[in-house]
């Protein structure tokens, strides 16, 4: 019976722990289970947030990217539409994925808003992948940059050719001095910016996206010419082109003296003795001729070349004109057509001449040959090529005669 006993006895202990055992292997499954999406969704989690920092930061470095690229056409002097256009292309290249793009120029916010830079602002939405167990809902990211554009330093000669061998020429017996300002060539040549004979130049520097060739020393302000430079914009490509209007104006050739109005010439203007310039806009549709023994005058005159007309001023004539110094046309004085063809102006007058504001030519070669400049030495030459082979002193501050500065040597950095 003892035996007995202790063999019920067992056998009821075995029971309670094979039944407890049962219970304890259910609730394990139970927990499990339930703790199974916590589980899951937690390493999704860690997953995922890895994901969207790269993602993050491979935006970011897009934003960077375009709004560098968008900065490098606004050197070009491109208008926003075309600005906007490479700050996307530059986007998509770095894999900005098919979100959306913001360019402005300038920018919208930040502390550079009254600056020359370009803003890039990209958007996104992240698919889900482990959280979507919790959520739908795609996830946001937005990265934004600001590239600025400094300028290192200011022009008073601009050769906006991209190409041309001896795209800014100083030759002869020249003798020129720059003062605040700077030598700026756009072309790739080696020989981009040229000093040859005995001509003398000095300026604040020598800046070229080629090269320089120098038979002579040169005095500059910077230690040495600066080639591989970025091009400079055109700072008259948003200027628009005066229109015709009016009748044709005449001019009576046989007067001696005679003052002329601003419209339209139809049959370019042939200019003899005393001949004075009613401020105003001149639309010329023909060549302007100013003949030897000339005294011309005007203040507050721009002068427009159509299509390849030229200009030729001959070495005897006396010319003293100025531009506007407000308005529309303000520190303009010439005006070449952008639509024109390869041509050439020429420039030349007495030492006591004065042309006082901008040369611009941009699809035209000026000779710059006389022994002058402007009011102070206040003249701009902005042209296709340029070749200088007179003596004249050029100064940079002129914004009270209505100038502006020309950009040089321009560099872009994203600061945002």
């Amino acid at each position: 019976m003892a035996y007995s006993g202790r063999f019920f006895r067992h056998l009821f202990s075995w029971l309670v722990s094979r039944r407890f055992c049962e219970g304890k292997g259910g609730n394990v499954a139970t927990i499990f289970a339930l703790t199974l999406p916590v589980v899951v969704g937690g390493a999704g989690l860690g997953v995922e947030t890895s994901y969207w920092y790269y993602s993050s930061l491979r935006l970011q470095a897009a934003a960077d990217a375009a709004a560098y690229a968008g900065a490098l056409e606004k050197i070009q002097g491109s208008d926003i539409a075309t600005i906007t256009a490479a700050a996307t292309s530059s986007a998509a290249s770095n894999g900005s994925g098919g979100g959306t793009i913001v360019v402005n120029t300038p920018p919208a916010s930040g502390p550079n808003t009254a600056k020359k830079a370009v803003e890039v602002i990209l958007k996104q939405n992240l698919d889900r992948m482990f959280t979507s167990i919790f959520t739908q809902t795609k996830v946001p990211e937005q990265a934004r940059a600001v590239a600025l554009i400094t300028d290192a330093s200011k022009a008073c000669v601009l050769a906006l050719n991209q190409a041309a061998s001896q795209a800014a020429l100083f030759s002869g017996s020249t003798s020129v001095k720059l003062s605040g300002c700077s030598v700026m060539a756009n072309s790739s040549a080696a020989d981009a910016i040229k000093v040859q004979g005995s001509a003398g130049l000095q300026a604040d520097c020598l800046i070229t996206v080629g090269g320089v060739s120098l038979n002579n020393p040169v005095t500059t302000v910077c230690k040495s010419p600066i080639t591989q430079a970025l091009p400079a914009s055109d700072p008259f490509s948003s200027l628009p082109a005066p229109t015709a209007s009016g009748s044709c104006q005449k001019i009576n050739g046989n007067k001696t003296t005679q003052t002329l109005q601003p419209g339209t010439y139809c049959s370019g203007m042939n200019l003899n003795g005393n001949v004075t310039l009613s401020p105003g806009v001149y639309v010329v549709q023909g060549d302007v001729k100013i003949n030897a023994g000339a005294v011309i005058q005007g203040s507050g005159v721009t002068i427009y070349m159509t299509g390849s007309n030229t200009v030729s001023m001959n070495g005897n004539a006396t010319v003293t004109l100025s531009a506007p110094t407000s308005g529309t046309y303000s520190g303009v004085l010439f005006y070449g057509d952008r639509t024109g063809t390869a041509a050439q102006s020429t420039f030349n007058g007495t030492a006591t001449s004065l042309l006082t504001g901008a040369i611009y030519f941009p699809r035209q070669q000026v000779n710059y040959l006389g022994n002058f400049s402007g009011q102070n030495g206040c003249t701009q030459v902005v042209a296709d090529t340029i070749q200088w082979s007179g003596n004249s002193t050029i100064n940079q501050d002129c914004s009270s005669l209505g100038m502006k500065d020309i950009p040089a040597a321009q560099s872009v950095a994203v600061v945002e």
